[in-house]
């Protein structure tokens, strides 16, 4: 009777702690409408046009431009960029590559997707992915770890054959992202954004240079950036801290009752 006492609360602190856990799996960074959108690109780091994840960027371009853009991406997301070239009815084969680079404009590896393909003669579009590493809260000085902040995207065609140079393309970016949560959590944050004065907020000075400070991304997520040592990690562990006692005091209980002399009827 006490075993089943003691699963029965332990099944009910499962399902109470669960359910704020579950509620925070949404990404931090939520999509806007696409009639808010970019369709122009940059054309450097510098001048990359920034959209929202869950957003649709688009712009027109031509074949041997650098096409550039740039998002936010919080810490514990794996971001997903996927791209879309629309070429013409006629061009030679081509072949497009998409890199993304983080604040420190370090080149940031794809886990997997097609990062780079060749559209042969004829075809009407090119589709290319690159899923990134899980974001950290904060790492090494000397380690190559995505970090919280301003992601750009580079899109551009390589060994454009010279008929093809100039020829006019249209290209979609969309940038989604997985929660992975608690598993990713490092108990940690940034000291300081990773590009001071590339992406900066204006203070109460309404535009006074001296009162500019900043920022991880000129886009800050809906509920604001993750960090400190707080996340959903804490809660899995309280559960099976919980479970453990639990499975003490059930061992306790039938280990004493086992031991007890079983009673001798009266008279034998």
């Amino acid at each position: 009777m006490r075993l089943t006492r003691a699963l029965s609360a332990a099944v009910l602190l499962l399902g109470l702690a669960a359910a704020p856990a579950a509620a925070d799996s949404s990404p931090s960074a939520s999509p806007s409408g696409d009639g808010d959108a970019p369709t122009t690109a940059g054309t450097s780091f510098r001048t990359a046009t920034e959209f929202e994840q869950g957003q649709v960027a688009t712009a027109n371009g031509a074949a041997g431009d650098y096409l550039y853009w740039s998002f936010p991406a919080d810490a514990e997301q794996r971001p997903t960029v996927k791209a879309t070239v629309k070429l013409p009815e006629t061009h030679a084969a081509q072949t497009w590559r998409v890199d993304v680079y983080d604040g420190l404009r370090r080149r940031q590896a794809c886990q997997w997707g097609a990062q780079a393909r060749t559209a042969d003669a004829g075809t009407s579009a090119v589709e290319l992915a690159c899923v990134l590493r899980t974001v950290r809260a904060w790492t090494e000085p000397w380690a190559n770890d995505p970090l919280p902040g301003t992601y750009y995207v580079r899109l551009t065609a390589v060994n454009v054959p010279t008929s093809d140079l100039g020829v006019p393309v249209s290209a979609e970016v969309r940038v989604d992202s997985k929660d992975i949560g608690g598993a990713a959590a490092v108990d940690g944050s940034l000291a300081e954004p990773l590009v001071p004065g590339i992406a900066v907020t204006s203070g109460a000075g309404q535009g006074d240079e001296d009162d500019k400070s900043a920022v991880l991304s000129a886009i800050e997520p809906e509920d604001g950036w993750s960090s400190g040592w707080w996340s959903d990690r804490w809660v899995w562990s309280g559960i099976g801290a919980v479970l453990a006692a639990l499975a003490g005091i059930g061992g306790y209980a039938l280990t004493r009752g086992s031991g007890r002399p079983s009673r001798v009827p009266p008279g034998a």
